[in-house]
């Protein structure tokens, strides 16, 4: 047994294969919870060897008291602790728990979930064991081509054929909740139900999250990163107009506004295309922007609209008498001038 990726772990239980001890950790809850469930399928558990509990003391103790039971009318009992990283390096529990995994039951599978990747690698005793007996397996919170790739798989799955700008704005307005990104899949699976054509578009998305096609919340920020100045101006009437914060407005100028000046920043120092990509954290088809990047404005204007910025967030949030479309307006003419 051994550390192993997500993925083989994937592989493994798609050929209904287990192991007797399983430590699940990093930042992706929802990810956790699927194995737990696909485990509890493969093995055909009912409620009598099935156990689940927080890693306290007291259910630490329970845990490993099941998981030392022979299972009833049943090959296999699955005992399941959460969140052991609360446990305390060298206590009694975790001790228990090492003891255990390094003799575990054979008709017994053990799965132990960590919340904290970086503090797995101080617990070496835990990680150690658990590895020796079954699986170690990081679950990192997805991001950028990880999570497109992993929202494109789950939308196909679906029976639908996603544009490159439909997962590209499912991404930007939902992040990376996972639960969340699959209640939005399971909406856009029911809208496009009756259709023919299931390719789902961008369109298709602003309609499943509360978004017409005028009301696009990205369009700002895309009007900035394609340097279309009297479009950006635009935007910011309707959305003053419309009654929306200027602080909020100023939040969506600022992250495409940072995004644009690493990667001019990236491009100068004479990275090639893929290096820029991973280097400032872009999705893969934000490579568009990289190629666009000849049109940015130079560094000592990202930098004085950088200063501008802050500015204007202190105006804005101190209550200062600000004129939200003389502000706004502004910056875009200092950033696109």
């Amino acid at each position: 047994m051994s550390k192993i990726s997500a993925d083989k772990l994937q592989a493994e239980l798609a050929k209904g294969t287990t192991a007797p001890v399983y430590l699940l950790t990093g930042e992706d809850v929802y990810r956790k919870a699927l194995v737990i469930k696909q485990l509890r399928d493969i093995l055909h558990l009912d409620d009598f060897n099935f156990f689940k509990a927080g890693a306290t003391s007291a259910e630490v103790s329970e845990a490993l008291a099941q998981a030392n039971t022979a299972p009833v009318f049943s090959e296999v009992r699955l005992i399941v602790l959460t969140g052991i990283d609360k446990l305390r390096k060298g206590s009694k529990e975790q001790t228990a728990l090492v003891a255990y995994a390094q003799n575990p039951l054979p008709t017994t599978t053990l799965v132990l979930t960590h919340n904290d990747a970086k503090k797995l690698k101080t617990d070496k005793a835990l990680s150690d064991a658990c590895a020796q007996a079954g699986r170690v397996v990081n679950f990192d919170e997805l991001k950028n081509d990880d999570l497109s790739t992993w929202v494109r798989g789950q939308i196909s799955a679906k029976g639908l054929k996603p544009t490159f700008d439909a997962v590209d704005l499912l991404c930007e307005s939902v992040g990376s909740d996972l639960a969340a990104l699959e209640n939005e899949i399971e909406k856009l699976s029911l809208y496009t139900a009756q259709r023919e054509d299931k390719t789902l578009s961008k369109e298709d998305v602003l309609t499943c999250i509360g978004f017409s096609k005028e009301e696009n919340p990205f369009e700002l920020a895309n009007a900035l990163t394609a340097c279309n100045k009297v479009r950006a101006l635009a935007q910011i009437d309707k959305l003053v107009d419309g009654g929306e914060e200027p602080v909020a407005i100023l939040s969506k100028m600022t992250y495409p506004i940072l995004k644009m000046a690493r990667i001019k920043r990236l491009s100068e120092a004479g990275m090639s295309n893929s290096e820029i990509l991973h280097a400032a954290g872009l999705f893969p088809w934000e490579s568009r922007l990289i190629s666009n990047a000849r049109n940015f404005p130079p560094q000592k204007v990202f930098l004085a609209v950088l200063n501008r910025l802050i500015d204007t967030d202190a105006g804005f949030k101190s209550g200062a008498n600000l004129d939200p479309k003389t502000t706004l307006k502004g910056i875009v003419l200092m950033l696109l001038r």
